[in-house]
């Protein structure tokens, strides 16, 4: 396929990010809605997060395996299979009534999200120059947020403000009778968003099907996974990317899943009931997931003049001294800083991205495997995060919650290390 023809290709395949991106962020603020309606802790409700980030992992070198031995294409039409099979099962899921159903429905949902990602990273950078593969992955992974913006405003205005207003404290005094039925309803709320994009995805399949798509590196279909892995560990940049990954990924969910823990404790404490609370801290989350779109835009633009490596140790630095504000401050400034976090966050995911896979040729396929399992990292971080917010207080009553956000420091101290060390080197 010619290069002014990766036109349409390119259009469906960064539709693609906007999709996944949708699916992160309708998830995040999930943990408060299911540790309400299940009556359960933020531990318990972080789980959402393990099956969640979890299927990235589970799926990621198989996706990759399944890539290497068909095609790009067919790892983006796997990925949407599954995602749509997952999100469906959200109807069967609130039959059985068992949260345990819906940890299975995300976790196939995000198998199916785990080929997306491994596919469609590395087609986009596939699809031109080399020497503008970062900054074209980047433009592309602008449509990540716009799909997370969206995600959002519906967690926010079709899920939140609609599940039953009675507070967490009110419903433990529920009898199990009032508590099935409360439980039920709250379900059906929560379930129509996922079945509404399940549908949206099987349409997104069947014009991907039957649209041609270009064949950039799947010309070999030869498998040799141990030997493509020794080549790429062998490679400190690649290896150190895939940690840098894991880290950064811990960070994002952290700062986008408990800033509605975050919010609510603060706005609670000014005399506001706790729906009220919830939903405002998600809109605070959706300022600040605008801030990570513009940030993103203007990160591309900077990317002419300043290398990427540069940029990222920078926006690193930056989000580590929000991320102190968010720690120290017990007001509104703290909620600030936190939504100025996101600013930070921008450019990280595509350029570690970028940098790890840089001139790998076709060792891209399972390079790219090694990434996704890096997101891992929003499985593992967020439940150490939510144990430390289940503590209530901690140093003699400072807030647990402002404390917790000493993990998604220690996380871009991690992105800037190898900011700084992927500057020296290149």
């Amino acid at each position: 396929m010619k290069k002014n023809n990766y036109l349409i290709p390119f259009i469906l395949v960064t539709f693609c990010f906007a999709l996944w991106g949708f699916a992160n962020d309708i998830t995040n603020p999930m943990v408060k809605a299911f540790s309400k309606i299940f009556r359960m802790n933020v531990t318990e409700g972080s789980l959402v997060q393990v099956a969640f980030y979890g299927g990235y992992f589970a799926m990621a070198f198989p996706a990759a395996i399944f890539i290497r031995k068909f095609s790009y294409k067919a790892g983006v039409l796997m990925g949407l299979g599954l995602y749509a099979t997952g999100a469906l099962l959200f109807f069967p899921s609130k039959s059985i009534g068992l949260y345990g159903c819906f940890l299975i429905a995300y976790f196939i949902m995000t198998c199916g999200l785990s080929f997306l990602e491994t596919s469609c990273n590395p087609y986009i950078l596939s699809m031109g120059e080399p020497k503008t593969a970062t900054r074209r992955l980047n433009l592309a992974q602008c449509f990540n947020p716009c799909g997370s913006i969206i995600g959002m405003f519906v967690a926010m205005d079709f899920i939140q403000a609609r599940l039953n207003p009675m507070s967490s404290a009110d419903r433990a005094l529920l009898s199990d009778a009032e508590f099935e039925a409360m439980k039920n309803a709250d379900l059906d709320v929560l379930i129509s968003p996922y079945l509404a994009i399940g549908l949206v995805i099987i349409v997104m399949f069947l014009v991907i099907l039957f649209t041609k798509m270009p064949k950039n590196g799947d010309q070999s279909h030869d498998l040799h996974l141990m030997a493509t892995l020794r080549r790429l560990f062998a490679l400190k940049r690649y290896r150190e990317g895939v940690v840098a990954q894991f880290f950064y990924v811990g960070a994002q969910i952290m700062c986008w899943t408990f800033i509605i823990q975050y919010g609510t404790r603060l706005f609670m404490a000014e005399g506001m009931e706790e729906q009220a609370a919830e939903v405002l801290s998600q809109r605070f989350n959706i300022f600040a997931m605008l801030l990570f779109i513009c940030s993103r835009f203007i990160a591309t633009w900077l990317m002419r003049w300043v290398k990427p490596a540069r940029l990222l140790a920078a926006f690193a630095v930056l989000a580590m001294i929000l991320t102190l504000g968010v720690i120290l401050f017990q007001n509104r400034m703290g909620l600030y800083c936190l939504v100025g976090v996101s600013g930070c966050m921008s450019l990280m995911f595509p350029t570690i991205y970028g940098i790890a896979l840089d001139d790998l040729g076709d060792d891209a396929k399972f390079g790219a495997a090694g990434l996704i399992m890096a997101i891992l990292g929003g499985s593992v971080l967020p439940p150490l995060q939510a144990k430390i917010i289940d503590l209530g207080t901690v140093f003699d009553g400072f807030p647990a919650t402002n404390f917790s956000f000493v993990l998604p420091f220690v996380c871009f101290l991690v992105v800037y290390i190898y900011g700084k060390r992927t500057t020296v080197v290149s």
